[in-house]
């Protein structure tokens, strides 16, 4: 194909990390096979956009990006738009129905193929939408038997090499794979110095409030050598930090044998050179083990940060939920870290509203989060969920109630995480420089995860360049917002 005819594509990508390397995985996918990326959904031929189907906010930002998208053909070269992700997944004929500005809706199975689905579209094609189906049933329900059977099943985001010998383009990996070693099916959509690197994907959990299982599959690890793989492949190409992600990272390694898989990997990855951090996320707290904790602060890149599933603090209705845990566990759980790391960054998120829930409830969360200090809260408010238990529980509580207790949570989390951040206010740190604003470096300190942490501004001499770690004291803060001056 030549430049000039050559087709071109841009993909916008919503919802969570683990999205962003699917679509960097579809970005490898599709240059292989010929296409232009292009940041501009304008300027592309196609727009491919990446769904978030996780709570009721999120479906509506996708299809709000859908219509956006939908609005160029009119205006645009844009003249196709087609839909992905979990909402695609999740909903497939269903979306497809209600939204008919979208030129396709494919699920998972369509990824490796996805070039040539889209150069048919393209050429006029409509195929047929997406079927959802329960995907956890696609697989063994012993995760020790997973892992020879998941080469039949599309799993977005772990390196399946199943698609890159299609089309004409699929040995063409010059910038996408490394020469040696297992494939990397990835092509980077920008140039922060941080990337999000996907250790497994779906979830064995039943939490009554959660769909993602259903529609993300089972549980399923990647093997080690091809996470290290594209560890090295993202620190070649100037990343600093590396973000592991998943639905639920402390499963890692159960279905290939070895509960401690995890605690093995990071001294691994923090042998990567060109990787100055690793950040492990997506913790449950009741599968965090001693030896994890200590494999976390032990290993030498490994930032002390937890990002910690509490979801609620009251026992009774943490089981109602499908989960495991109480208040006391959880600051016996912290204290543990504490000991180890009195500087690590602790955040987590909860729900308020869940069927069932009492005002003690509420009180016995509000006790809690005052006794955690931790850095970061989300509040999210409960909604029914199609598919859940939930769903079907009695003792539902009124929305205008649930809006006021969200209300309340953020109101105390907002004030909370301010004095943590206070607290810190003197303490020596290294600070990820990420960009300039008024001229001012800023970045992240060791216990800011990436986007959701707040950030830190940096007053130092000369210009850091982005990706390098400046050391610095904190002199302020406000908010989750740090200020510090270089040392």
């Amino acid at each position: 194909m030549t430049a000039s005819a050559q087709r071109k594509v841009a993909l916008v990508t919503l919802g969570c990390t683990r999205n962003e390397v699917d679509s960097e995985e579809l970005a490898g996918r599709l240059s292989a096979g010929g296409w232009e990326l292009v940041a501009d959904a304008a300027e592309a031929d196609v727009a491919v956009v990446n769904t978030c189907g996780f709570i009721e906010q999120a479906k509506k930002d996708s299809i709000d990006a859908l219509l956006e998208a939908s609005d160029l053909k009119s205006t645009g070269r844009t003249q196709a738009v087609v839909a992905v992700g979990c909402l695609a997944q999740r909903y497939g004929r269903e979306l497809a129905a209600e939204l008919p500005e979208a030129d396709a809706v494919l699920g998972f199975d369509s990824y490796a193929d996805l070039s040539e689905q889209l150069r048919a579209i393209l050429d006029g094609a409509r195929p047929e939408s997406h079927v959802p189906t329960d995907r956890r049933r696609l697989l063994p329900l012993t995760p020790a038997t997973r892992q020879a059977a998941v080469a039949t099943v599309a799993v977005p985001g772990l390196g399946q090499p199943g698609g890159w010998a299609s089309g004409p383009h699929g040995s063409d990996l010059a910038g996408i794979a490394p020469a040696s070693g297992p494939p990397v099916l990835r092509k980077r959509l920008d140039e922060r110095p941080w990337a999000p690197l996907k250790i497994a994907s779906g979830c064995d959990r039943r939490c009554a409030f959660c769909a993602i299982p259903a529609f993300r599959g089972a549980f399923v690890s990647r093997h080690p050598d091809e996470i290290v793989a594209e560890a090295r492949w993202l620190a070649d190409r100037g990343v600093k930090e590396v973000f592991l992600v998943s639905e639920n990272s402390t499963s890692y390694g159960k279905d290939l044998g070895d509960v401690t898989a995890l605690e093995k990997l990071l001294p691994r990855l923090s042998a990567v050179e060109g990787l100055d951090w690793v950040r492990v996320s997506y913790l449950q707290p009741a599968e965090i083990r001693p030896g994890l904790i200590e494999a976390m602060l032990g290993s030498e890149k490994v930032v002390p940060w937890f990002d910690i599933s509490f979801q609620h603090a009251a026992g009774p209705l943490l089981r109602r939920m499908r989960r495991f845990g109480d208040a006391e566990n959880f600051l016996t759980l912290l204290d543990r870290v504490r000991a180890l790391a009195p500087e690590a960054g602790i955040r987590s998120n909860v729900i308020v509203g869940f069927p069932g829930e009492t005002p003690d409830d509420v009180a016995i969360l509000q006790d809690f989060l005052i006794a955690a200090r931790l850095d970061v809260v989300g509040v999210f408010g409960y909604s029914d969920e199609d598919g859940t238990e939930g769903i079907g529980l009695p003792g539902k509580v009124a929305q205008h109630e649930i809006d006021e207790r969200v209300a309340q949570l953020q109101d105390l989390v907002e004030e909370l995480t301010a004095q943590r951040a206070q607290e810190r206010v003197g303490e020596a740190v290294q600070v990820l420089i990420e960009g300039f604003e008024d001229g001012m470096p800023f970045g992240r300190t060791a216990f800011q995860g990436p986007e959701i942490d707040g950030q830190t501004s940096v007053a130092a001499p000369g210009v850091p360049p982005v990706g390098s770690i400046v050391a610095a004291e904190i002199t302020g803060s406000a908010g989750v917002d740090l200020e510090a001056i270089a040392r």
